[in-house]
């Protein structure tokens, strides 16, 4: 059983407008790391998921080492859940394209029951095999809920998705998954995302300014680093020994937009995490309750609408999150511009 009492109700302004200004051109890079991704991703532990996602037997604590981010994510997912339910749909259909070890996909599920949606189809992919296995072992007891048809399946991205046309309520797309996909298929990946999508898609991506990550690992453990841009390439050393080398692009606010704008309406588009990371206290270090905290996070919030949407600031958050809808919803788009 589910508390769904947990499940936090958080206002999110979304609204603020965005540029559909596009004209980045990307060159072509080798996609030699494909393999690479889904090894690094199978071989990680037991741990990535408590370090990717916090907790995972509390999906909605959003205590993980993005939980601003990931906040702010819940809030424009939540919001499109309950939207889609208020207007009297019983049904929805999920599509979670690189779920790894399928946390947000379950957070979906869940707040779909608990809102009373009666059938609830919901699919998840990724490339690695290890991550699917711990998707269907976390989601046992949530994939015999009453109504609920949750799979998970080892799948490509850069391939032809089975769904049919317009039949998927709500695709996601978080985090690294489209970074590792070669820049040159982006174009025929985001044309199938819009088949398939006849409601919203959202997505988040890292930015070029972004802070460096270790993607399996917290950045303490990294001994090396290096990301080749003009191949999109990233290779790591962690202080256990491991060697990871794996394809990763890091986008434009622009760039990002301009896949996705000729086939969705572009509701937002912003940066996630400008400050947070950067200026709240780490308890490893900083005293626990230090004097004052409270005030800088109201700061740190407001400092957060205010340049979230602003170009000389959005690709120096820690990432892009984009929301988009299909043209033929029948709500009336929010067309959107970027604040300078």
């Amino acid at each position: 059983m589910f508390d769904h009492d947990s499940i936090p109700a958080r206002k999110w302004a979304s609204n603020l407008p965005v540029s559909h200004s596009a004209g980045h051109s990307v060159p072509a890079v080798d996609d030699e790391a494909t393999d690479d991704v889904a090894d690094i991703y199978n071989q990680a532990g037991d741990d990535y998921v408590a370090y990717a996602d916090g907790d995972p037997s509390q999906p909605f604590a959003f205590d993980g080492m993005h939980a601003y981010a990931d906040r702010c994510v819940w809030a424009v997912l939540e919001k499109k859940l309950t939207d889609l339910r208020a207007s009297g749909a019983s049904s929805v259909r999920l599509l979670d394209a690189g779920c790894g070890p399928g946390t947000w996909l379950s957070r979906l599920v869940i707040r779909a029951h608990a809102l009373g949606f009666s059938s609830i189809t919901a699919r998840g992919f990724d490339i690695a095999q290890a991550q699917i296995q711990r998707a269907r072992l976390a989601t046992r007891n949530l994939s015999s809920l009453p109504g609920v048809n949750l799979t998970f399946d080892v799948a490509d991205l850069a391939d032809r998705l089975p769904e049919a046309d317009a039949s998927v309520d709500l695709t996601l797309c978080l985090y690294s998954a489209l970074s590792h996909l070669p820049v040159a298929r982006l174009p025929d990946i985001s044309k199938e995302i819009v088949r398939v999508t006849s409601g919203y898609f959202i997505t988040t991506v890292r930015p070029i300014g972004s802070t460096p990550t270790a993607f399996v690992d917290s950045i303490e453990k990294v001994l090396r680093l290096r990301q080749d841009h003009v191949r999109d390439r990233c290779e790591i050393d962690l202080s256990d020994g491991r060697h990871i080398a794996f394809s990763f692009h890091q986008f434009t606010a622009v760039e990002l937009l301009s896949y996705f704008a000729s086939g969705f309406d572009i509701e937002d588009l912003r940066g996630l995490d400008l400050f947070h990371s950067r200026f709240m206290p780490d308890p490893r270090w900083n005293p626990i309750c230090r004097p004052g905290d409270s005030q800088l996070a109201d700061e740190l919030a407001r400092l957060e609408n205010a340049y979230a949407t602003s170009s000389k600031f959005m690709d120096r958050a820690t990432h892009l999150l984009l929301v988009a809808r299909n043209r033929r919803a029948a709500a009336p788009a929010a067309r959107v511009v970027v604040s300078t």
